[in-house]
């Protein structure tokens, strides 16, 4: 049976290598992306067109967008992935109320949107994936990247108490916590400090995210329910 996939965010660096994960095992997809326009072109001409069923664009930092997207997808949703994110670099002192706000939709209050949207639905089929990619700060915390280590910490909890509530009803609630992955949002960061407390010695790949995703969305990851899976190459900040 087709099972079709909400991909939120699916036009940044671990966005598309889920995208094309997921195409290559055989899932039918609904791309969502904001500004990044010409990296969606790109990914369509990655993807075999007959798995695309759609292509949304919504701004997940304001409600009245992801209601809207809500609206337009003409699909059934077997399963949504959360990658949307975006990084938030400096001291907390200084960061003002409207990134604060910003950071807060995005990463929480659209999630909890667009899953009590798709829910209801999931819940009577009594079948249901989602899956979120968190980050390791939200386990550990960062300084200099404390709302956005705040608001993944935040995603956890979601994750685990969800995965409480709709277990009984067949539909398994999980995330994917990346360490250093070699992705445009890291490009601040100083490279070779990090790699060093590294075990592996080196950066993690987009794919290697994308793998794990995809074991995730197997049948055979079934009784995986709650978990935070660490793709951090053994690295403890």
């Amino acid at each position: 049976m087709q099972k079709n996939v909400l991909i939120l965010g699916a036009s940044g660096g671990i966005g598309s290598a889920i995208s094309k994960g997921l195409a290559d095992d055989g899932y039918s997809l609904l791309l969502h992306y904001n500004r990044n326009k010409e990296a969606m072109k790109q990914l369509v001409t990655e993807i075999d067109e007959e798995r695309i069923l759609q292509i949304v664009q919504a701004d997940l930092t304001m409600s009245s967008s992801v209601h809207k997207l809500c609206d337009e997808i003409v699909f059934p949703v077997d399963a949504i992935i959360y990658v949307s994110g975006m990084a938030h670099f400096g001291l907390f002192h200084d960061t003002s109320e409207d990134e604060m706000d910003a950071m807060l939709h995005l990463h929480v209050k659209a999630p909890w949107l667009v899953t009590k949207y798709f829910l209801p639905e999931m819940i009577r089929k009594q079948t249901g994936k989602i899956i979120f990619i968190t980050s390791i700060w939200g386990h550990v915390g960062a300084s200099n990247e404390v709302v956005y280590s705040s608001v993944k910490g935040a995603q956890n909890s979601f994750i685990k108490a969800l995965a409480k509530e709709v277990g009984p009803s067949g539909i398994s609630v999980n995330a994917v916590s990346p360490g250093f992955i070699d992705t445009k949002m890291n490009e601040h960061i100083e490279k070779e400090s990090i790699i060093s407390q590294i075990p592996l010695h080196r950066a993690g790949l987009t794919s290697e995210v994308a793998h794990t995703v995809s074991f995730l969305m197997d049948k055979k990851a079934n009784y995986i329910q709650g978990e935070i899976i660490n793709i951090s190459g053994g690295w403890s900040p």
